[in-house]
């Protein structure tokens, strides 16, 4: 059985944040989020990295991390441009948006040959994700057999705005029985709040939502792959600038279609993350925090 890799998503353009976030340091060593998840992986037994870029910040991706790190694990670039479609579709004219998280693995195909975890590149998950993450895909498991990370919702939010999360419903067997990706959430008590179809919905704090932590065989692309062209005929009208493909969903897919089964990891860690530009103060504070309790070290790769 091969090795688990780490995928990390880092095709986005940061549209929220009004930049490249992916590219921002947290620390006063130039460290970036992605650091210190890759950081985390290889402490918890991840050998590989495959990160998914757009080719135009291939360069920058270089000199502020990918050169840093190669030479600590073994790294492989794949690129997620707007062009890659099925034959039989064209890219619409004026979209500039890439075509979401599922896509971007379906650019993975040619990197992958076994079990992998995916990532976000500008959240940090915390220590435990990745070593549970790890325990679970080291183990063998059945084709279709999948895994998530799943946070508190209260653990998630940000001060500054709204965000997207994969709002899920867990069995008494913590395996995942729906996942719906609901945008617009907010801060309310205890909670969460968003609008659906003109109404609020409340969410208690201790709803389970996943924050783009998988753990996936391989298998998981040809199903991307077989569920792109469906989505595509979907975008119609203004919608083809906009809509995306994004894993949540083509999970449910999976899900309603007897097609896979998730085991939902549940982690009680603080998560941390850049949506807006005033959430960099908070991540900046807490990672001089958790150096300040010896859980990094002052200069993260020595």
């Amino acid at each position: 059985m091969l090795k688990p890799a780490l995928v990390i998503l880092a095709a986005g353009m940061g549209s929220r944040y009004g930049g490249l976030k992916q590219m921002e340091p947290v620390d006063e060593y130039g460290n970036l989020i992605i650091d210190y998840s890759i950081f985390d992986a290889l402490e918890a037994g991840f050998e590989r990295v495959v990160c998914i870029i757009k080719k135009s910040i291939e360069q920058d991706f270089l000199d502020v991390i990918g050169n840093r790190i190669k030479n600590k694990t073994e790294l492989t670039l794949v690129y997620q441009e707007l062009d890659m479609l099925p034959a039989g579709f064209s890219l619409p004219k004026e979209r500039i948006k890439p075509w979401g998280t599922a896509h971007a693995l379906i650019c993975c195909k040619d990197a992958l040959h076994g079990p992998f975890a995916v990532i976000n590149a500008d959240d940090y998950y915390g220590k435990s994700a990745f070593k549970t993450i790890y325990s679970y895909l080291a183990c063998p498991h059945s084709r279709g057999e999948y895994a998530m990370v799943g946070y508190l919702l209260k653990n998630t939010l940000s001060d500054y705005g709204a965000v997207s999360r994969g709002v899920c419903r867990v069995d008494e067997n913590s395996r995942l029985k729906s996942i719906e990706e609901c945008t617009g959430i907010v801060k309310h008590g205890t909670g969460g709040a968003f609008m659906r179809d003109s109404h609020i919905v409340e969410l208690n704090g201790s709803t389970i939502v996943s924050m783009n932590m998988w753990g996936f065989d391989v298998g998981i692309i040809a199903e991307l792959e077989a569920g792109f062209p469906e989505f595509l005929r979907g975008c119609k009208g203004e919608a083809q600038l906009k809509c995306e493909y994004l894993l949540p969903t083509a999970v449910q897919g999976l899900l309603s279609s007897n097609r896979a089964s998730v085991r939902v990891l549940k982690s009680a860690d603080q998560w941390y993350g850049i949506t807006y530009r005033e959430d960099m103060p908070i991540v900046k504070a807490a990672i001089r925090a958790l150096k300040a309790q010896n859980a990094y070290p002052e200069k993260l790769w020595g």
